[in-house]
């Protein structure tokens, strides 16, 4: 298996925080979710020559009338 480099990072607190709770979710590590997150990053980027997709902000297509009831 190839050896992973190593790197300093610096985050806000907030930024940790909201990532470390978004790991726990996806039962990762903090690190192994800021991986994760990068990995599909540069995959998108790879795919369409982008950062992120242009649909990101569209709202969820979903019927909340059948969530309410």
């Amino acid at each position: 298996m190839a050896q992973k480099k190593q790197i300093p990072l610096r985050l806000s607190e907030k930024l940790y925080k909201d990532i470390s709770a978004w790991a726990e979710d996806d039962f990762r590590s903090v690190n192994g979710q800021i991986e994760y997150l990068l990995t599909e990053c540069v995959k998108q980027r790879k795919k369409n020559g982008k950062y992120i997709s242009e649909e990101i902000d569209a709202p969820p297509d979903f019927d909340i009338e059948k969530f309410e009831k």
